[in-house]
């Protein structure tokens, strides 16, 4: 077997091939995103392809080379398109988190790395991706090593939130039948007085469970993704000042 990056071998040889890595890599992700991440396989994509699964070796040569292609696809899709790219860092990089939120949401198998990242570092949608990451912060001042570490910080918030915030059930999961007996024992471990600030935080209402399940539930995931993604460039901004200062 041809050893290297998928990308570093030749496309399919044929000169009208039946299939693309493109309609590779669609058919993939539409698996992944209707039956779990554990559904995709050679001959499941195969199948899906109207393909037998040995034809389909003919044009990724693994596992392996299908999670790469459907890694780089899930880059290429954080792109955003062509002039709405803001130049200013702040917006750029705002641009650059809401779009990412958003193709993991379309994909949430994916943040958790089941995508195969490491083998499909270096595609085509990797490296558009990377570099339009590195356009959004060009007009910070940053040496180059920071640079790129704000990049992994802002996709580190943009991951954990949607795997925190967005992807894990919330209060409202709960079965309502199931809310008294919830609440009777939240009101039996504030009376122990072992959780002060917790206590604080709920009030000093009779129903103090309802009280935090409101204070819990008046924020969307919306709003404070965009409250925390601005915290984390103020700090940034803070850091640049310094810098500029010095």
């Amino acid at each position: 077997m041809t050893t290297g990056p998928l990308w570093a071998l030749p496309g399919p040889a044929e000169r009208r091939p039946r299939h693309t890595r493109e309609r590779i890599a669609a058919a993939a992700l539409a698996i992944a995103d209707t039956e779990g991440i554990d559904a995709v396989t050679m001959r499941r994509v195969a199948t899906e392809l109207g393909a037998g699964t040995m034809t389909l070796y003919h044009y990724v040569r693994s596992k392996a080379d299908l999670l790469a292609l459907m890694h780089d696809a899930i880059m290429g899709e954080q792109l955003v398109p062509p002039g709405e790219l803001p130049g200013e860092w702040r917006a750029a990089l705002t641009t650059v988190a809401r779009r990412a939120r958003a193709t993991f949401r379309r994909h949430p198998w994916a943040v958790t790395g089941a995508a195969g990242g490491g083998s499909g570092a270096g595609g085509p949608g990797a490296l558009e991706h990377f570099e339009q990451s590195l356009a959004a912060v060009a007009g910070t001042g940053l040496p180059a090593a920071e640079r790129i570490e704000l990049i992994a910080l802002v996709d580190d918030y943009v991951s954990g939130f949607v795997l925190k915030s967005d992807l894990e059930p919330g209060l409202e999961a709960i079965p309502a039948d199931a809310v008294p007996a919830i609440a009777a024992y939240f009101e039996e471990q504030l009376a122990t007085g072992r959780y002060p600030h917790t206590a604080a935080v709920a009030g000093p209402d009779a129903d103090r469970w309802a009280r935090l399940a409101e204070i819990l539930a008046s924020s969307t995931a919306d709003a404070r993704f965009e409250r925390g993604l601005a915290l984390l460039l103020d700090g940034v901004e803070a850091r640049i000042a310094r810098a500029t200062t010095a």
